[in-house]
């Protein structure tokens, strides 16, 4: 299929003399025709970057989408822009079928392409541009199929993970086959899912997934999708709430049970490796789609409102991976890894922003935990005006409580150190030189972030 868009794109490259670049909706790099001639002017840093990187930056498509890509249903021309590392001029041919865009072919202009009519202004297009949108719609036509084909393992795949237990072998049976229809599937092969959240579903019609080696399919998941999930899987973002009459040692008064979130937007992705015990291509998966537009910060997140001062912050994404199998029927399970491993890398940054189930920790116990209200003890200390104090007090169990490490990790100075300690034990009602107080504070404190 790729060497399909490759003798495409060659095609639009030798009909107009000029290097072409395909990409997907998602600016990850498809097919690029090659760079003749001595001229390195010709190779601006943006394309540079796509070719070697295999996609474009978040700012260059924001750039490029401010011209009306996305909309076109012509050749458009993209003026050269230095600032923005676009040296040279281009022509957008939108990649399209039955009407939705599913790339774009880009021709860089060294300006013998200045007065070709692309057919925007009334005229008629000259032929060789009519004939270069003829082969982007033959390359549209290949996107689509690709595209349909890659959505129905998709919904197979979410079937299986979703699937009761008992329906779990049918569902299974059932991507298998598809995959060997599909040719990207040998049985006995080793297997992993990559878990990426937040993963944004609120674009319908978007671009398929990159062409990635060992990428056979993916799907969008709310993060506490799958029977065996408890609310925990879903409550990635709960508030703990507010809490009354806890006394001395917290022993006293009730917590409310904190409201559930909405469930997060997670993309699975199943990956064939090349060997047991042998992650690195699920790395490389979950490194490309955290480069994706769709990952790392939900919808209205992406762009401020108009009028405000500042865009408002964004939560990174993270990846998960989990544990390898031969076996498509314990994809469920490792599922679940897969996106408690997600999980703790988005709760804690030292973890992320990709990581293995293996290699979480205690987060294995805690994000199995299902979600309550934190512990009577240590509802005050999650109180947004005491947060200095709860990170004080996770840097000083982290560091084994010891106050030299955990003044200079904090970077205040002992006596400040001691006054917080002092008053998160007031707060709390616990004895810090009690281990099991300790170890209470610790793993509350953690799974609060979770």
């Amino acid at each position: 299929m790729r060497g399909d868009y490759q003798q495409l794109v060659d095609e639009i490259s030798a009909a107009l003399g000029a290097p072409a670049t395909l990409e997907d909706r998602d600016f990850g790099l498809i097919a690029f025709g090659a760079h003749e001639g001595d001229d390195d002017e010709v190779m601006d840093p943006v394309r540079t970057r796509s070719i070697l990187q295999r996609r474009s930056s978040a700012a260059v498509r924001a750039w490029f989408e401010a011209f009306g890509i996305a909309r076109a249903k012509t050749a458009l021309r993209i003026p050269p822009d230095p600032a923005a590392g676009v040296f040279r001029g281009r022509i957008c041919l939108p990649v399209r079928h039955r009407g939705i865009v599913h790339g774009y072919v880009w021709l860089l202009d060294d300006g013998h392409l200045t007065d070709l009519e692309l057919g925007t202004r009334g005229a008629p297009p000259d032929p060789r541009i009519a004939q270069a949108m003829e082969t982007a719609a033959r390359i549209g036509a290949l996107l689509a199929d690709e595209a349909r084909a890659g959505a129905e393992l998709g919904d197979l795949l979410r079937e299986l993970l979703a699937a009761a237990p008992d329906g779990q072998p049918a569902a299974a049976a059932a991507l298998r086959d598809a995959l060997r229809d599909s040719l990207r599937f040998t049985s006995g092969a080793p297997l992993t899912l990559v878990a990426v959240l937040p993963w944004d579903t609120s674009d319908t019609d978007a671009a398929p997934l990159p062409s990635l080696p060992g990428l056979l399919a993916a799907c969008a998941l709310p993060a506490g999708g799958g029977p065996a999930d408890g609310p925990a899987a879903g409550a990635d973002e709960t508030e703990p709430a507010a809490r009354s009459g806890a006394g001395r040692g917290g022993r006293t008064g009730s917590a409310a049970r904190p409201q559930p979130a909405a469930p997060v937007p997670t993309l699975a992705a199943l990956v064939r490796l090349r060997a047991s015990g042998a992650p690195a291509p699920a790395h490389t998966v979950a490194e490309h789609l955290l480069r994706s537009p769709r990952a790392g910060a939900a919808p209205a997140e992406r762009q401020p409102p108009r009028g405000s001062g500042h865009p408002p912050p964004l939560r990174p994404g993270a990846a998960g991976i989990g544990a390898g199998t031969r076996e498509l029927t314990d994809l469920p399970a490792t599922w679940r890894e897969a996106l408690d491993a997600a999980r703790a890398a988005h709760a804690e940054p030292r973890l992320g922003p990709i990581t293995q189930w293996d290699a979480i920790g205690p987060y294995r116990m805690l994000t199995a935990l299902p979600a309550t209200a934190p512990d009577p003890a240590i509802g005050p200390l999650l109180a947004p005006a005491h947060a200095e104090l709860a990170r004080t007090a996770e840097v000083f169990l982290d560091c084994a409580g010891q106050a030299s490490r955990t003044a200079q990790a904090l970077g205040i100075h002992r006596q400040t150190l001691y006054y917080r300690l002092g008053r998160v034990e007031k707060l709390t009602g616990l004895d810090l030189d009690d281990g099991e107080h300790r170890l209470l504070l610790h793993m509350a404190l953690k799974a609060a972030r979770l």
